[in-house]
């Protein structure tokens, strides 16, 4: 049975941070796709401290590159990015929706970034720059499973 929602990591820099965002697929019943090259090995090891157990569980599809993703995917693209200019509370999620996180260094290339079908932003009233990547993943799936329950 298909996921409601998934999350993709583009080519991840940290991690700690793709760890977190693995559980947190888990815990939220969703995909993860992790688009490589990653900015470390990607292995069970290395993400043990941060994913727990929980790689055990997780849906997880590895695709080598960008354009292997974009050979499989279906559904809508929804990047999340501090360039954005619509607000995450003003967008309509539907089943089959995967939400891409950009690296945490770089984000994604513009090119990458126009291929989506929509690109968000979390607004920050205290006025910050961005979040952490894993905290801004675990706001956008909350919010879309909020308006898909």
């Amino acid at each position: 049975m298909a996921k409601k929602l998934r999350i993709a990591a583009f080519q991840p820099d940290i991690a700690p941070n793709l760890g977190t965002m693995i559980r947190l697929a888990a815990c939220f019943d969703a995909g993860i796709d992790v688009i490589e090259p990653c900015g470390f090995p990607f292995s069970v090891k290395a993400l043990r401290r941060s994913a727990m157990d929980y790689a055990d569980i997780a849906d997880i599809s590895r695709h080598a590159s960008w354009q292997a993703f974009q050979a499989q995917r279906t559904g809508r693209l929804i990047l999340m990015s501090t360039k954005a200019a619509t607000p995450l509370w003003d967008f309509g999620f539907q089943e089959g929706d995967t939400i891409m996180m950009g690296r945490e260094s770089a984000g994604v290339p513009d090119e990458v970034a126009q291929i989506c079908d929509a690109r968000l932003l979390i607004p920050m009233p205290g006025g910050g720059r961005s979040l952490n990547v894993a905290v801004s993943a675990g706001i956008a799936i909350g919010e879309a499973t909020r308006q898909l329950r």
